[in-house]
Formats: C-alpha cells, structure tokens, sequence
C-alpha cells in the first residue's frame, strides 16, 4: 500500500517528537534525581521505515517528473518543425494565389477575345445571310420573269422578249453545266490528291537520293581531276561490302559506294560498329515512305538511304552471294525498348524468285519469325504472288513484300502505323510487326536489317 507523501511527512515528524526527546521528572517525588528514556528499538525502525519509504516516493516522483519534461520537450520540437513546415506552405499558397490569379487575369482576357471574334462571325454571318437572301430573291424574280415570258403573258411582250428570255435560260442551264463539271472536278481532283500524297513524299525523299548521288559524283569529278595520270590509270578497286570498307579503315557509319563482284557500282548505307562494318539493306522509323510497292520496285530498291528505305533484292543478292552471311533484325518498341535477332542465310537470285533460306537456328534471346523451312521461301510482292498459301495472297492482305511462308509470322515491309493502332483487326494485320517478341497485331516502331560476313559475329 503506497502512503501519500504529505502523510509519510507527517508521521515522521510526529515518530521523532515524540521519541527522540528524554522525558523530564514526573512528580515532586522524584525529588531531583533525572531519569532519561530513549526511544525502543520497534520505534527507531518504525522511524527508518518511514525514511526509505519518503526516500522512495521522491525518486519515483523524480523519475515521473523527467520523463514528462523529456515529452514535453519532443513535443515542442514538433511543434517548431510543423510551424516551420506551416510556414513555408503559406508561402507557397501566397505563390499559387498569385500564379493562379495571373491565370485568371489571361483567362478573361482570352475570353474577351473569344467573345470580340465570337461577335465579328456573327455580324459577318448575319450579313452573308442577308446577301443569301437578296440573291435568293433575285433568283425568284428572274424565274417568275422567265415563267411569264414563257407562258406568253401577252403576245405582244412574249414577242418582244422572247429573245430575252431564250439568252436568260441559255446563260442559266450553262451555269448549271459549269457548277456540275466544277462538282465533279473537285471529287477527281480529291481523289487524286489522296493517292498522290505518298507518292509526292516518295519522290522528296527520290529527290533527295539524287541530290546526294549528283553531290558524291561532283566529288569523285574533283577528285579525278586532281589526281595524277598514274592515279587515274590504276584506280583503287571499290570494297564488295561494308565490313570490306570497315577492314580498310572507315569507322564512321554513314553512305558508302560499294561494287560486289560482277555488278555495278552502288551506295549503300554502312553502320559502323567496334567489330566491323554491317550493310544495312532495310530500315523503319517514321512511316515517310510507302512500302506498300510492286515486285520490281522491291528488285531495284527505293526510299531514302539516310531515312527509311529498301535497298533492293537484286542488290542484297549481289552483295551476300559471295559468301557466308549473317542477316541481323534489329527492331524497338514504342517504349524505346530494343531488341535484335541474328542468322546465318543464303539468298538466291532473281531466278528463284530470290528465296531465303535461314540456315540455323537464330542467336538472340528473342524467338524466329522468319520462315525457318528446310526449303527456301520465296519473296512474294501482291502482284507476284509467291507465298506458300493457295487460297490467299498475303502480300495483298497484309500490305508489302516480304518473305510469306504464311500470313501470320512477321512482316517488316507493311503499314507503318503511330500508337494506337487501328481499332480494325484487318488493318491491325498490315502493319509492322514480329510476333515472337511484341506480338502479331503490334505495330513496331523502329526496324533495321543489315548484312554481313560471318566473321563479323566470331569477333564480336
């Protein structure tokens, strides 16, 4: 049982007033004699008991009072921290009121402005729909005018206004003539507008090629002019490929003439890497060129060497006949994600209808979707229809030339669409896809095919 501190106090005042005193003579009998009584051994502990006790209870209280001090004091840095987080709020709602009334200050004015051109349409409306109507009532008296004198109000004014009204219905049904023809003119005119829309950027990108091939030609013009005659008499021969170039000494990726054995000279675009030089025979990424073209368009090449092209079957031929190729796909996704893929092949020529055969299987993490056929797959264009499926002609259904084994592998030659695809599921199909890495009906954004030795790989 704990006794209260002022009690403990109390009974130990008293404990000591009352034995620790001798006590005085009693009586008269005593005479003079003293006699002192000291405190029994009961009380002095009764006395001590109550000492550790009040010794005890002050240090629990002490104990109590510093833990609440200790709180108050966390307390009141919490208190100093939110008033300084307090502050700086306030300061930034200060800064948004501001910010948000010069908002509003822009807003009106928008809305003035709005509202000042909303009223000059109106009053131009308005006075165009006057206009409408004063022609239409033109219109109307000139019809009654020519009814009248076509239903001979009067012989006499018939007869003198005949001729006014044979000139009036002349100049009216040509007028109807000309807004027909002009009618009809806008739908072709439209018409041929939509179909010569890719066509006028293919030959930007045409123009652009022979800019550069005229540029490259004044070039080698300079240079042979200024060489020696024992330079002219013994020309360097030109590389057969890229990786030739690269074993020569070129390190920067860019466009090159290269002359593979028994074939004309030729640009191409070489990518320059640390292990050698890769010629790059195809490239996606922004959809400025339309690769919905014909077989012999995908035999001879087209696009822009510096943007998206197709270098040409009959020049990819000419370049990987020589020897043993790897094909190297490389594409990404609409997050920036990129992936690559890798084999080693052997294209024919124009007499097979140029068939690729995959000859192993691909290096990569990512699974084939080129046709991996122990025969070789030829290419097949919508109207060359070489594809291995008799019932369908899958250049046409899904847009482009490509290698078909099927419909549904991979297509890097087809529609290129920017997210989101069309909702349509056929038209899904025609675009840009691989489906062993994003799927059949995603369209990629970026793709590049570039071919090289083999030796290239063992390198790397």
């Amino acid at each position: 049982m704990k006794v209260p501190l002022a009690n403990l106090l109390c009974i130990t005042v008293l404990a000591s007033s009352g034995t620790s005193f001798p006590m005085e003579r009693r009586g008269a009998a005593a005479g003079k004699e003293k006699r002192v009584q000291y405190a029994a051994w009961d009380d002095v502990n009764v006395l001590a008991h109550g000492m550790l006790q009040l010794g005890q209870g002050l240090k629990e209280h002490v104990d109590k009072t510093k833990g609440q001090v200790r709180d108050i004091t966390i307390k009141m840095k919490v208190f100093n921290v939110t008033v300084s987080e307090l502050g700086k709020l306030t300061q930034q709602l200060q800064e948004d009121n501001e910010l948000l009334k010069a908002k509003a200050q822009n807003l009106e004015d928008s809305e003035s402005l709005v509202l000042n051109v909303s009223t000059d349409l109106r009053q131009k409306t308005d006075e165009l729909l006057k206009d409408r109507q004063k022609d239409h009532e033109r219109m109307n008296k000139l019809e009654e005018k020519v009814d009248g004198l076509m239903q001979g109000e009067g012989l006499e004014a018939a007869n003198s206004n005949y001729s006014d009204a044979r000139i009036i219905q002349w100049m009216l049904e040509a007028q109807n003539k000309r807004i027909d023809d002009l009618v009809e003119r806008i739908k072709q005119q439209q018409e041929k507008l939509d179909k010569q829309n890719i066509r006028i950027r293919t030959l930007q990108n045409q123009i652009t090629m022979k800019n550069e091939r005229l540029s490259l030609k004044r070039m080698e013009e300079d240079v042979n002019l200024n060489a020696s005659t024992e330079q002219r008499d013994s020309p360097v021969a030109l590389a057969s490929d890229c990786h030739e170039l690269f074993l020569r000494g070129e390190t920067s990726s860019g466009l090159y003439t290269i002359q593979p054995s028994d074939s004309q000279p030729f640009e191409v675009y070489c990518e320059m890497t640390p292990e050698g030089g890769w010629t790059v025979i195809q490239r996606r990424q922004d959809g400025s060129v339309d690769f919905d073209q014909l077989w012999q368009a995908y035999q001879n090449g087209f696009g822009n060497l510096n943007g998206e092209f197709w270098l040409g079957l009959e020049k990819i031929h000419s370049v990987s006949k020589g020897g043993n190729y790897i094909l190297k796909v490389q594409f990404s996704d609409w997050r920036d994600e990129i992936q690559s893929i890798s084999y080693r092949f052997h294209l024919n020529g124009q007499e097979n209808n140029y068939s690729l055969r995959i000859l192993e299987s691909p290096a990569g993490n990512t699974e084939s979707s080129l046709p991996t056929e122990t025969s070789a797959v030829p290419f097949s264009t919508r109207d060359k229809d070489n594809d291995q499926k008799n019932d369908l002609n899958c250049a046409k259904q899904l847009s482009g030339g490509w290698w078909f084994s099927n419909c549904g592998r991979s297509n890097l030659n087809g529609r290129y669409f920017v997210t989101p695809a069309p909702k349509q599921r056929h038209q899904r199909k025609q675009g840009v896809f691989w489906k062993t890495w994003r799927g059949r009906y995603y369209p990629l954004k970026t793709t590049t095919m570039m071919i090289a030795p083999a030796e290239i790989v063992n390198k790397s």
